[in-house]
């Protein structure tokens, strides 16, 4: 037991006043801003962490437990021994927290699931850039281990807006070094408050080891027939986890993972597992001495899959892929396998393998605490979104290292290269062509002003039916709407999900605005149109769809409205 202080009086708790912001308004994946924002405003962590801890029912709150982890970028551990501080102050009988800050999101997930905690906070602006001129977030998951539900986003929004004061253990200070338990006594307070520091990688290693045949991957990585992969950490979070489970525990050789030392600005880079900014991988992947490679993101819970001479596996493929070989995972074995989702932009190439193997399918928002509810009501076992996340009924996040242990599982069963497996699952089940175009940091009001106008377009009754041609290829206009989102498990209505057109022969154009940005508006643009004439599904992604994003930014004059002559990212 730690006694910080020499002597044994306690700890004063103080009530300290603030004004409240009205900008503290959570988006899909918490409050995401510039990381000065944070550093110069004053109190501005203190009032959204006060309006977080607000939230929750005094009576719940009293004596409860919370994980605190987050991806180790510029700020964290200044934020983690400011919470450690509130927690303290407000209530909360007990915080475990990752060593020295660190925990992954999916980690916080399974801790917060494991011991039966009421919540946690993670300190992440997940795949956006880190340092002091960089990207800051933090959000708050609930007691099923998922992000919060927009009650209760809503909830810490309306409290953050009119609060006057925080609670506060100033002279608190924590040790995020030394594993193992501190214990503070603090005034008013009729049991010692704990701080218990645990090894960010042990407990989620532990989950893994009863999903997957470690025995068969250990094999595939270090046996006669050795698989050869590459893994590219982007100096996130993943880092550790990597070098411990892949590299200690599954024989892959020390040198298959790199970038695996978490840097505070991700050593300049954006840590976004995509074609762009993993470029160093897709190169590397492109010389051909690897069969498998992947790259993950500053949180951890998005991944990218590559096969041998960098053949890109497209996240919505990835998640069907998976579907179509679920029972190469001993989990599933045991589990079954009670539903698949995606969210709404998603390719429809997961409800290809749904309809085939007549297991229920939902088709949701973006956002995975509506995965998490499906979860909760055991409906849904497997799912995955577009933007690189892919996860399953074990925790309430997406999980970018389940993904490549579920892939690497897959291989070790079929015994295929990841482009053959690719392949044949695209003569069985057809190909669904899908691309997305993001325009970053694009003027707020130019971006709005663009949907509205193009929303009133689509949704003119007189849409329906127009034909739109493109060289030798017409399109009929057979449905469109602004997606809406009916919960079947509580029946509640998300409005206002994307824009979408919808073609008779089932190719869609959608449009969103996205909420996980922290400066300007990022507009994305997604295509997605099915094939299953043998003949065309090697095509190139961008001939076969070319035509539909000519339709694209002809209705919505994408380009004209925003002053740009292209995308930021073409996925």
């Amino acid at each position: 037991m730690v006694l910080p202080t020499m002597d044994d009086s306690p700890l004063p708790v103080l009530t300290l006043p603030t004004f409240a912001y009205n900008d503290q308004k959570p988006g899909t994946s918490g409050l995401r801003k510039k990381t000065y924002v944070y550093e110069t405003k004053t109190n501005y962590l203190q009032n959204f962490v006060q309006s977080i801890f607000f939230s929750i029912d005094l009576r719940d709150r009293q004596g409860s437990t919370v994980v605190v982890g987050g991806d180790g970028r510029y700020f964290n551990k200044t934020a983690v021994e400011i919470i450690v501080q509130m927690a303290g102050a407000n209530g909360i009988g007990r915080l475990v927290i990752g060593q020295n800050g660190i925990l992954s999101t999916p980690a916080v997930s399974c801790i917060i699931r494991k011991i039966k905690a009421i919540g946690g906070i993670i300190l992440t602006a997940s795949h956006n850039p880190g340092g002091p001129n960089g990207d800051f977030g933090i959000k708050f998951n609930t007691a099923n281990g998922g992000p919060a539900p927009e009650a209760v986003t809503d909830k810490i929004f309306q409290i953050s807006k009119t609060l006057e004061e925080y609670a506060i253990c100033p002279d608190l200070k924590v040790d995020l070094t030394t594993i193992g338990k501190q214990q503070f006594d603090l005034e008013n307070k009729f049991k010692p408050f704990t701080v218990e520091i645990v090894d960010s990688v042990e407990s989620y290693a532990n989950m893994l080891r009863n999903i997957f045949d470690f025995a068969a991957l250990k094999e595939l990585l270090s046996g006669q027939k050795q698989l050869h992969i590459r893994l590219d950490a982007m100096h996130g979070v993943v880092g550790p986890y990597v070098k411990k489970i892949l590299c200690e525990e599954l024989g892959a050789p020390a040198n298959s993972a790199v970038n695996c030392v978490p840097l505070e600005d991700f050593g300049g880079h954006h840590p976004d597992p995509n074609l762009t900014y993993a470029a160093d991988l897709v190169e590397t992947m492109k010389g051909g001495e690897y069969d498998f490679g992947a790259a993950f993101d500053g949180d951890g819970d998005r991944n990218m899959v590559l096969g041998k001479h960098g053949f890109f596996v497209n996240p919505s493929d990835s998640v069907a892929v998976i579907a179509a070989n679920i029972f190469s995972i001993p989990y599933f074995q045991h589990t079954g396998v009670r539903g698949f989702a995606r969210s709404m932009p998603t390719s429809g190439a997961l409800d290809n393998v749904a309809k085939a193997t007549k297991i229920s399918m939902y088709e949701t928002p973006t956002g995975w605490k509506f995965f998490g509810n499906l979860m909760d009501a055991n409906k849904l076992s497997l799912c995955g979104e577009e933007s690189f996340g892919t996860g399953s009924d074990h925790i309430r996040e997406k999980d970018g290292l389940w993904a490549v242990l579920a892939w690497l599982s897959i291989l070790a069963k079929r015994k295929q290269s990841v482009e053959d497996i690719m392949k044949e699952h695209w003569q069985k089940f057809g190909r669904n062509f899908f691309t997305r175009y993001d325009y970053e940091e694009v003027d707020s009001d130019a971006a709005s002003k663009m949907m509205k106008d193009l929303e009133a377009v689509i949704l003119d009754r007189a849409f329906i039916g127009q034909k739109f041609s493109v060289g030798d290829k017409t399109y009929t206009v057979e449905k469109s709407d602004d997606f809406q989102y009916s919960d079947p498990v509580d029946g509640s209505i998300s409005r206002n999900q994307g824009l979408r057109i919808v073609f008779s022969d089932g190719s869609r154009i959608i449009f969103r605005l996205s909420g996980t940005g922290s400066a300007g508006a990022t507009i994305r643009l997604y295509i997605d149109s099915y094939e299953k004439d043998l003949q065309k599904i090697y095509q190139d992604p961008q001939v076969m769809l070319a035509p539909l994003v000519t339709i694209a930014l002809k209705v919505s004059e994408l380009h004209e409205r925003t002053g740009r002559s292209g995308p930021t990212v073409i996925t």
